[in-house]
Formats: C-alpha cells, structure tokens, sequence
C-alpha cells in the first residue's frame, strides 16, 4: 500500500513538474515575443546647408563657409554607428545654379549611410536652368540608393517604418512661402491610409508648425495639410527645416520637429533614435551642433535674437512617447 502511495506521489510530482516546465517555456517565450517585438530605426537630419562655391557671406548665414560646417556634420554623423539613412531637408544650396548642386555633391557623397534630399526654397527657382527634374537626375547620377524621379516620393527604410518625403516648393512665383498642391495632398492621405500599421516619418522643407511666425515664410495651407496628417491615429513624426530654429511640438499622436540650419547659427543638425515598442513608440531626439566652435561664435554674432533660433532646451534634445490605439 506504501509503495502505491509513494508511486502515486511521484507520478503527481512528475506531472506538476512537467506543467511548471510547459509554463515556464510559455512564460519565457511570451517575454521573448515581446522584447523581440521592439525594433529600432536610427537616422540623421541636416537642414539649410546653404552650400556656396563663392566667398561672400549674408547678414546672417556663413555660406563661405558651408563647405567645412557641411564635412564637420558628415563627419559626425560617420561617426555614429547603425544609422539606417540620412535626410537632407531642403535648401541643400544657396543659388539655384548646376554649378552649385555640382559641387554640393562630393560633400554628400562623403556620407558612409543611404542619403535623401527634400526640396528647399533655394533648391530651384523660377525660370531656371535647375528645375526639379535637372535637380532630381543629378542627384540620381550621384546617389546609387536615390531612384526617385518626383519631388515628393516614400519608401519603407525597415518593416513597421514608412518614410514619406513632400515637395512644399511654390515654383509658379519666386517666394519664401510654400504649399502643398491638391493632388500631392491626396496622395499623402493615401499613403498615410496604407500606413496606418506602421510608425511613419515624414519630411518636408516649409514647416507645418511654424518655431516662430512669419508670414513670408509660412506653409500657405498649413491648417489643411495637419487636417491630413492628424486625422489618424498612428505615430507620426514630422520633420522640417525652413525657419533655420529649433523647436519641438507635440499633437496627441503627432511629433513636429524642426530642426536648425547648418549654416547659420546654432550650426547644428539631428541624430534620432526611433524605438517600435508593442504599446509604444519612442523617439530618442538629439541635437548634434558642429564642432567648429571658431564659426559658430562668428554665426551667433551675425544673427538677431540668437536664442530664437536655439530655442530652450525641450526644443533641442529629448525623449518623446507616443501611444499606439
């Protein structure tokens, strides 16, 4: 009778074993499950380069000096390891000549990552021998990763990321201003609509969000292009240049991000971090100034109201959640 007992014993202790074991591994595999769920993106901005083959300087922008501010930021950003691309956003050159995209050229070319471009105000101009499809050709001639042949293009950088970039360039009359056109508004909202499963970036020169207001360079339709953009739900990120400042606004699901000029003062540019978490997407926003201390102080004295353009200390680096529905 004992030894019934004892076997019985054991067969249960056996049994309750084995159903620890099984839970255990279903407990082990959910955690895993969910640690592999978080991927990363990683990516650079630069705005406003400016570049200039000339000597001279503005008001305000060193553009003879665009040459070294543009490889100190390269080099920076070739320093930083597991960058996924590079995104130029808009006014890559000062004057709308082939001679001055020409030379920008070699300077990207540089870059150790895939690199994009947006179009800038400065970009091409009106009656000019740059138009767009010059523009575009040149840097596909340059660029093995830039197949693109619109202005506004997208493109899937890793699974779970969509990079939408837009063309905000007014090209019927020479102005500051910029507007996106009907037909580029619904193709947005189609991709956003394709998208809504995944965390989607998006890039433009003229900002949705001004950093500060200026009716001579503001977004001419900027209430119906959030309208687009806001009326969904998945996380967004969008990120602009134009105004030469920093600054950073958050919408419920909506990041807004405008990132500062290389070649006017703070001479800075971006490195962020993207994390996809099941619940969660985090942005890890780092603001990166160049490291030729000489020309910034020169760019600081040239600007008014420098600390504009700085903007505080929220608008430069930080760490952003945004909650998926």
């Amino acid at each position: 009778m004992k030894k019934r007992m004892k076997k019985k014993e054991s067969a249960l202790i056996k049994l309750a074993n084995a159903i620890f074991t099984v839970l255990l591994a279903i407990v082990m595999a959910y955690g895993l499950q969910c640690y592999s769920a978080a991927s990363s993106l990683q990516f650079a901005q630069i705005s406003d380069v400016h570049f200039y083959t000339g000597e001279d300087n503005t008001s305000y922008k060193l553009r003879a000096e665009s040459d070294k501010l543009l490889d100190d930021a390269i080099e920076q950003i070739n320093e930083t390891p597991n960058l996924n691309f590079v995104m130029f956003t808009g006014d890559q050159i000062d004057k709308s000549f082939e001679k001055e995209l020409r030379a920008f050229l070699p300077h990207a070319q540089k870059l150790n990552y895939p690199w994009y471009i947006t179009f800038g105000n400065h970009d091409t101009c009106l009656g000019g021998y740059l138009t767009p499809e010059v523009y575009l050709s040149m840097i596909h001639d340059a660029n093995p990763n830039f197949e693109f042949k619109k202005p506004y293009y997208s493109f899937t950088p890793q699974k779970g990321y969509k990079v939408i970039v837009l063309d905000t360039i007014i090209r019927d009359r020479l102005t500051s201003n910029g507007k996106i056109g009907e037909e580029q508004l619904k193709w947005l909202d189609n991709e956003l609509d394709e998208s809504e499963k995944d965390t989607v970036l998006i890039f433009m020169h003229v900002p949705v969000i001004e950093p500060f207001a200026s009716a001579s360079h503001m977004l001419l339709n900027s209430n119906e292009v959030r309208t687009v953009i806001e009326k969904h739900t998945n996380p967004i990120a969008v990120f602009q240049g134009h105004y030469h400042a920093a600054k950073i606004t958050q919408h419920d699901n909506v990041l807004y991000i405008s990132t500062p000029a290389l070649v006017s003062y703070p001479n800075a540019f971006r490195i962020i971090k993207v994390t996809n978490h099941r619940k969660k997407v985090v942005f890890d926003i780092q603001y990166k100034e160049t490291r030729l201390t000489n020309l910034q102080k020169l760019s600081k004295i040239m600007v008014f109201a420098a600390n504009l353009y700085a903007g505080e200390d929220k608008d430069r680096s930080g760490i952003f959640e945004i909650k998926k529905n």
